[in-house]
């Protein structure tokens, strides 16, 4: 599903302040393509965290709506309004698929044997969970 949110873009001395109203989203960027990188992964991250709450994501304000005068940051710099675009099952699938390190703790002898098999000892941990959780790979 894919959603274009009014974005309020200001730039200051130092950095560009992000605010997203719909969505009450606070963040800041260190030039414009890091304030739009930021502001689509926050949009991102609060969708899908909606979603899994089991509420559904609010329609965008229409851009005309947007004052940028009236903004969190109005008094911060000159803001400007901007869209910014987001497709959330592309967002949540790219998540989803995240790798996290995890710490396992294994006797040294089997650790040993692994490495003279030359077992990937990640994959045989995913693959006994999938199994156990019953699941499959998304």
């Amino acid at each position: 599903m894919k959603s274009i949110f009014p974005v309020i873009f200001t730039q200051t001395d130092d950095i560009v302040l992000v605010e997203v109203p719909d969505l009450e989203i606070l963040t800041e960027g260190a030039d414009m393509a890091d304030a739009i990188y930021m502001a689509r992964d926050a949009i991102g991250l609060k969708g899908i965290t909606i979603q899994d709450d089991g509420e559904k994501i609010p329609v965008p304000s229409n851009f005309s709506e947007i004052d940028p005068f009236k903004g969190v940051f109005a008094a911060d710099g000159r803001g400007i309004v901007s869209l910014v675009d987001v497709d959330f099952t592309e967002y949540r699938r790219r998540l989803d698929n995240k790798t996290v390190r995890r710490n396992v703790t294994l006797p040294n002898w089997l650790n040993l044997e692994a490495d003279k098999a030359n077992v990937n000892v990640s994959r045989v941990l995913q693959d006994a969970l999938m199994e156990k959780l019953h699941v499959t790979n998304r």
